[in-house]
């Protein structure tokens, strides 16, 4: 069942950790929330339930990583599948969105936030999850 309360749920897909943030539309503010943990890109589905049953987000938005020429990546495949679960699952509105540059987005903001770049130690993954959110913003969504 959709909400519109003006949440917007981002996932920053990835094989090992998969970033999660939140977005209000009313403010134009997104903040990063705790990471989800994976087993070859397949989260802990219990977790992603609990997600939207405390956010209830009118639309949940997902990463999608492209190479820089805008042609599919070896993960876009697995990040379009995790969308299509998404929805199916929980039938939310999933838009994927280009990730080409959030990622590096998000590393330019932990660098200037303090970040030593021991991204392995302390992953950015929900960074990147909502300068997605704000990108998305950009667009005119």
């Amino acid at each position: 069942m959709q909400h519109d309360n003006g949440y917007v749920l981002a996932f920053d897909y990835g094989l090992k950790n998969i970033g999660v943030a939140i977005g209000q539309a009313l403010s134009h503010s997104a903040r990063p929330l705790q990471a989800l943990k994976a087993r070859d890109g397949v989260p802990d589905w219990k977790l992603v339930s609990a997600l939207l049953d405390e956010w209830k987000p009118s639309r949940v938005l997902v990463g999608l990583p492209l190479n820089m020429d805008g042609t599919d990546s070896d993960m876009s495949a697995r990040a379009r599948k995790f969308g299509n679960r998404l929805h199916g699952r929980y039938g939310v509105q999933v838009s994927m969105v280009d990730e080409r540059l959030s990622t590096r987005e998000a590393k330019e903001i932990a660098l200037s936030q303090g970040h030593r770049g021991n991204y392995g130690e302390r992953p950015i993954d929900s960074l990147a999850a909502s300068v997605l959110i704000e990108d998305w913003w950009n667009q005119g969504h």
